[in-house]
């Protein structure tokens, strides 16, 4: 948000200075772009064509001007917007945690033995042919019968934890900021942005949440079948959704999003041919020449380069055949090595180090027999979201449920959030208000006050109300 207010301070500035003098108004205008992209490194030649491309399509007086509703931008998730080297992909870390960790999951041996070969082959890539359908066939299996809640609620865990090979950022922080300022640069040029993933949907919906202002329904990727609660298989056509009945998913699975079937999806979802595709990997050459080839508009196509070994996993030498390929396709290269002034932020440090095989080592013949207990506080918060000044909502339902949990989890290891309504009667006014209710365990009172300081100021409230509450915990595995 701050970067969007400086670029249209600067651009006010540049309209107000054109009356007098082309030159300044041009400095103005380059200052602008350096506040919108200052991530990236002056001079890089894909940002150049990006920023070329967009004013032209922009310019209701250019041949190549695109009305609003056509311009469409699609974007590919993993080594794209967001890290896949942590040593591998996050849904493939999410497989292995739900197979060998979750203990609210019992696997069987077939399932055992593939969360093992996930494991230990993560690390070299050494995986076996078609991996691509053989994780998407066991992910649908391991998650089929959770409530998309519980889903949700299983992958946020997940993000709360490091991104193994680094210090300083959590899974759910592994976005590349300087493909997030070229997302908010476009949505401020009234394009409409999808991500177009071969990862999981609802993973996708529950990873950009409070990062990339992208909503659920131009969210696109790999799809398993759902259905009531108390369906139980019974086709849809002859089953009615009855009161009580959550939405689960199932084992089928219904589509791997990659290679052709992105345009495919793109075709059946969006309905408009896009005219900007941006991926990395032979898995989106489909969409970037469904995009680039026969289009009525101008269009252009970005493949992101994993070439930085300093900073980040990549391999600079297999990349440079990539590079030499993609541009021979007509596809403009980002490397990720040359034109990032940061990848993930000043604050986060490529370590060289992997816990992936240690994090993962206890798998269902390791879990102790003894349930293991802990005593301690949990604490609850009770955040309104009414101006303190005004009582009127300070963001609305969703943009709060964003703002908290991206504060929680600087702060916190875990945390668990609920809705809930107050009202209150002030004379003869009723006053409702959309509350936050925070549940937080394994953590102590310094750290509850410095989270609740936040909030405050954020939501702008006279106070949060906390409960501490002695409990005991307990990690039940099953007899």
């Amino acid at each position: 948000m701050k970067k969007y207010l400086s670029f249209c301070l600067a651009l006010l500035m540049a309209l107000g200075l054109c009356l007098c003098g082309g030159s300044t108004a041009f400095a103005e205008e380059a200052y602008a772009y350096e506040e919108v992209f200052a991530d990236w490194n002056d001079g890089a030649p894909a940002l150049g064509a990006l920023i070329d491309y967009v004013e032209a399509v922009t310019d209701v007086a250019s041949p190549d001007y695109i009305p609003p509703a056509d311009r469409i931008a699609v974007f590919d998730m993993d080594g794209t917007l967001c890290a896949e080297l942590c040593p591998t992909y996050l849904e493939y870390y999410l497989l292995a945690w739900r197979i060998l960790k979750d203990p609210t999951y019992t696997p069987d041996a077939e399932m055992l033995a593939f969360g093992r070969m996930l494991r230990d082959h993560a690390m070299d890539k050494s995986f076996p042919d078609h991996m691509d359908m053989l994780h998407a066939t066991h992910a649908a299996k391991a998650y089929a019968g959770m409530t998309l809640k519980e889903f949700a609620d299983f992958v946020t865990g997940c993000l709360l934890r490091d991104a193994d090979g680094f210090e300083g950022m959590p899974w759910a922080l592994a976005f590349y900021t300087p493909m997030i300022e070229v997302v908010d640069y476009l949505q401020d040029n009234d394009f409409k942005v999808y991500i177009c993933s071969g990862s999981d949907r609802f993973i996708c919906r529950t990873f950009v949440e409070g990062i990339l202002d992208i909503p659920y329904e131009n969210i696109i990727g790999m799809d398993v079948e759902l259905e009531a609660s108390g369906q139980q298989g019974e086709d849809g056509l002859e089953y009615v959704f009855k009161a009580g009945d959550d939405i689960i998913r199932t084992d089928r699975l219904l589509i791997k999003n990659l290679k052709m079937n992105k345009v495919k999806q793109i075709v059946q979802e969006i309905g408009r041919k896009p005219v900007l595709s941006f991926g990395n990997s032979s898995g989106d050459v489909s969409m970037h020449m469904y995009t680039i080839s026969g289009n009525p508009y101008r269009s252009a196509a970005f493949m992101l380069v994993a070439d930085d070994d300093a900073r980040d996993y990549g391999d600079p030498v297999k990349t440079e055949s990539l590079k030499q390929k993609w541009a021979d396709s007509g596809f403009n290269v980002i490397s990720m090595r040359d034109d990032f002034r940061t990848i993930y932020g000043d604050g986060v440090v490529k370590t060289g180090v992997f816990h992936w095989l240690e994090d993962l080592a206890e798998d269902r013949s390791a879990v102790p027999s003894e349930p293991e207990t802990n005593s301690g506080t949990q604490y609850i918060l009770y955040l309104g979201t009414n101006d303190k000044d005004t009582n009127k909502p300070v963001f609305t339902q969703a943009e709060a449920q964003a703002k908290a949990k991206e504060i929680l989890i600087r702060h916190f290891g875990g945390y668990t959030l609920q809705e809930a309504n107050g009202g209150w009667m002030d004379g003869d006014t009723l006053y409702q208000e959309y509350t936050l209710v925070i549940y937080l365990s394994d953590t102590n009172e310094e750290a509850v006050h410095a989270a609740a300081d936040e909030l405050v100021e954020t939501f702008h409230q006279n106070s949060v109300l906390i409960e501490a509450i002695p409990t005991q915990a307990e990690f039940y595995a099953g007899a």
